[in-house]
């Protein structure tokens, strides 16, 4: 099977573009979804180039599983765990729809932790592999 881990590098920046697009729109709630989901491919792609499998969209465990993942990019990704389902879904919170609960300072910290997560697979894509 080919390696695809570019593939998914492509759909997260995409998808952080997409953050960028919402936020510019006023819809916060998708900006801060859509820089979670940017994380989140980003990091299976790395995993991908490992030759790993990566299941699930945690990406606080996606970035824990994975060789030398800097501490203070952890603690962001626990910050873009809390926008995969409460952004989205009105039981996310006790009342009112999603979209009441995110503004322009929620979109900033999650387009800004998931551009970080973004660059640190770049990073890491752009090595060359040992032995190679």
């Amino acid at each position: 099977m080919p390696n695809r881990a570019r593939d998914w590098v492509a759909q997260a920046e995409r998808d952080l573009e997409q953050a960028r697009a919402s936020q510019k729109e006023g819809r916060h709630e998708w900006a801060c979804f859509a820089a979670q989901q940017a994380a989140d491919m980003a990091l299976k792609a790395l995993h991908l180039s490992l030759g790993q499998e990566a299941w699930g969209h945690v990406v606080a465990r996606l970035l824990a599983d994975l060789p030398a993942a800097p501490d203070d990019l952890r603690q962001k990704a626990k910050v873009l765990d809390n926008f995969y389902v409460a952004t989205r879904d009105a039981n996310g919170h006790a009342e009112g729809a999603p979209f009441e609960h995110y503004g322009p300072i929620q979109s900033d910290e999650a387009i800004r932790y998931a551009g970080e997560i973004v660059e640190f697979v770049r990073a890491r894509l752009a090595r060359p592999e040992p032995g190679r």
